[in-house]
């Protein structure tokens, strides 16, 4: 549990690099380990398969057998789901690592059309179970702009963002996000995580995410 929220929390934040829609390919996926949006201090990595089963398990077993566990606050997630729709349960997760879980949605998942896609799939009930333990999708508002203008008076535009939460109360869930978001409109884990994975699949990657 958190009891206090210090502004370097460290947040292992993940996201998936780039993939062939409905191929058997394995994609990796990223976490980088974040001193609250400020300093980076370290990362991790993993593969699953595209529409897979083994996200939830994969990542479980880099978080537990990672060196920087015992310092780990938060896991971060820019979505529910990694290499298309191969589902993260955020419940096992939380359960089987100790560690609260956010997902960040950038914008209000279309659950409906997520649904119809996952009939198309696989175990679908596993993967459905999975998508209705993620809870509730909550509303945060961020600074979309470099919070280092607003430090000297110019005006930043704010932008409303969607999460999910297992682990820690909305509040605390929030201050994260606020803490965590410093150069974007998302969280600095999940956007060093994003431009490192599609470096890995693609061999370079552009701007800020």
């Amino acid at each position: 549990m958190i009891r206090r929220i210090k502004p370097e929390i460290r947040i292992l934040g993940f996201d998936d690099g780039a993939f062939v829609p409905k191929s058997k390919n394995s994609v990796p996926v990223i976490g980088v380990i974040f001193r609250g949006g400020k300093f980076l201090d370290g990362a991790v990595k993993t593969d699953v398969m595209v529409d897979g089963m083994d996200a939830t398990e994969k990542i479980v077993k880099l978080i537990n057998s990672t060196r920087h566990k015992q310092q780990l606050k938060v896991i971060m997630l820019d979505g529910i789901t990694v290499a298309g729709f191969n589902v993260i349960d955020i419940k096992q997760l939380h359960e089987k690592t100790g560690i609260p879980i956010i997902v960040i949605n950038r914008k209000m998942p279309d659950i409906k059309k997520v649904e119809a896609a996952l009939k198309n799939l696989d175990n679908f009930a596993e993967r459905w179970q999975a998508i209705e333990n993620a809870g509730e999708i909550k509303q945060a508002v961020v600074n979309m702009s470099d919070r280092s203008m607003s430090d000297v008076g110019v005006d930043v535009e704010q932008r409303k963002i969607y999460f999910q939460a297992v682990g820690l109360d909305d509040m605390k869930a929030r201050e994260i996000i606020r803490i965590s978001t410093t150069h974007s409109y998302i969280p600095e884990p999940l956007r060093v995580a994003h431009l490192i994975a599609e470096a890995v699949t693609k061999g370079e990657s552009g701007g800020r995410a």
